[in-house]
């Protein structure tokens, strides 16, 4: 799977910030049809998106588009208008059950066959940010194959139960777990929650590594100036790698000696510590570090 260690909401009706955005490096870019785009010009955001679709490279940036949520009355217009531009995929916000998944599902293989792409090369993510949702998370995570990664919305999350949001964030402590534990449980990346003091450097630091800690592969931004510190807290260190290689290599030879658990520099080494390792070396591959 490749690396999301940043995703960057960009306003869907500015072309401008849009080619911006692609310039920057960050490893996906989502075009936003959604909050970020006022009501009056949505479909604006439509032909902008589209426009985008068709004319810009974006290189080896990931190209998603966030349409509005399922029930809106908005999202088969936003659907039908940018799926021809053949985006990379998805993203739902405030996505409350596995019927939701499977209907957008079910139009990007109408548009699949529409454009000859292979079956499933457009790929969901899925907002997740209110009370029902995360308590509907058991059904969402296996509802389609298309499904790659739970984002988690914090904010939305927290007005929907009627808390404030504070730096130390426990009122979404809770959903915050329940996100990145049920996305490990289904092999799916877990993209962490937005923070929102763009001019807050060390804020943010402080919060994508409280993310990363917890096992989330990547964090929502809303900045140019946040790719960069975001990208780096995501990816691991080389002093991490080279222990992670010296890991596998020992194993390798353990395993070869037909033994289980080994010494390494004065440490006991088994089965969770190597797969610690195995998933440091599987996301410094997909940040091409190795």
């Amino acid at each position: 799977m490749r690396a999301r260690r940043a995703l960057l909401y960009v306003p869907g009706d500015d072309l401008h910030k849009i080619q911006k955005a692609i310039s920057l490096g960050v490893d996906c870019v989502c075009m936003d049809l959604e909050d970020g785009v006022a009501v009056n010009r949505k479909e604006l955001a439509r032909f902008t998106v589209h426009q985008a679709l068709q004319t810009l490279s974006f290189g080896e940036t990931e190209c998603l588009v966030r349409i509005n949520p399922v029930g809106s009355g908005l999202e088969l217009l936003d659907l039908e208008q940018v799926l021809p531009g053949k985006p990379g995929g998805i993203v739902i916000p405030k996505l409350e059950s596995g019927d939701q998944i499977r209907w957008v599902s079910t139009q990007l293989a109408k548009a699949e066959r529409r454009s000859g792409l292979p079956p499933g090369e457009i790929i969901i993510i899925s907002v997740v940010e209110t009370a029902r949702g995360i308590l509907n998370l058991p059904e969402i995570i296996g509802a389609d194959p298309r499904l790659q990664a739970l984002i988690f919305g914090a904010e939305d999350f927290a007005s929907d139960l009627g808390a404030t949001r504070t730096p130390e964030a426990w009122e979404v402590f809770y959903a915050r777990s329940a996100i990145v534990t049920h996305a490990a449980a289904a092999n799916l990346q877990a993209i962490d929650q937005v923070f929102i003091n763009f001019n807050d450097t060390d804020g943010l630091i402080h919060d994508a590594r409280q993310g990363a800690n917890m096992g989330f592969s990547g964090k929502q931004i809303i900045h140019p100036k946040q790719v960069q510190p975001v990208q780096e807290v995501f990816t691991p260190s080389d002093e991490a790698v080279e222990y992670a290689l010296r890991i596998m290599e020992a194993f390798k030879s353990s395993q070869d000696a037909g033994k289980g658990a080994f010494a390494l520099d004065g440490k006991m080494i088994d089965a969770p510590i190597i797969k610690s390792a195995q998933r440091v070396l599987e996301k410094a591959r997909a940040a091409g570090k190795i």
